[in-house]
């Protein structure tokens, strides 16, 4: 049986590190076979990449270059972890995935829907998540919790304007697929966090279980 396919979004400060410690106890307690991993990144060759596209740098980076290389990691991510896992029937939970790109080089970046549509198509196909849990916060809440981080990336640094065109993004994108893009309000207490994310991975798992 194919394992489930999870990705977690949203902007920067949205709670995606605590949300992916809870899913990875919950699926330890169902006894739920699993990786876990990030993108861009994943894989040795997808993390060097990663530290291309994040390291601060007095160099402009062109957002076609951004694009570029977000997808040629998403393309070693997916052949040489996502894909062979899935097929052995363990679940995948990614930081982030294809939605990021539309939302963080399409719309906060004004890059062309066709062009990240094209990648799309070529890059990952049929290979969406099964649910991505957008985890979705004020901008001004996110921005309160990155200044407490020790290390900032570059995204960390970008403006208000910026991040909130990256919030809108990821509503928007559960507006146009709602079965699969699911909302958790990620301003509210913690356990009421974790019990939106619990009720969404009980539904996988009726499904991949065969209960429904």
């Amino acid at each position: 049986m194919r394992g489930k396919f999870i990705s977690l979004e949203g902007g920067e400060g949205s709670g995606k590190t605590t949300a992916i410690h809870f899913i990875r106890q919950w699926l330890e307690s169902h006894n739920i076979s699993y990786i876990l991993t990030r993108e861009p990144g994943g894989t040795p060759l997808a993390e060097e990449i990663r530290q291309l596209i994040l390291t601060p740098r007095e160099e402009p980076v062109n957002n076609a270059t951004e694009l570029l290389l977000v997808f040629a990691a998403r393309a070693q991510h997916l052949a040489e972890k996502i894909q062979p896992a899935l097929d052995k029937g363990t679940w995948v939970i990614s930081d982030r995935f294809l939605d990021s790109s539309y939302v963080y080089q399409g719309k906060a970046r004004g890059g062309d829907t066709k062009v990240l549509d094209q990648l799309a198509s070529w890059v990952v196909g049929d290979n969406k998540p099964d649910a991505t849990l957008v985890l979705d916060v004020p901008v001004e809440l996110g921005q309160e919790r990155v200044v407490q981080r020790q290390h900032q990336d570059r995204l960390d640094k970008e403006s208000v304007l910026f991040h909130q065109k990256v919030r809108d993004g990821f509503l928007e994108c559960a507006s146009a697929d709602p079965l699969r893009v699911r909302v958790i309000d990620a301003s509210l207490s913690l356990d009421a966090v974790q019990k939106q994310i619990e009720d969404q991975l009980m539904q996988l798992s009726k499904t991949w279980s065969g209960d429904e």
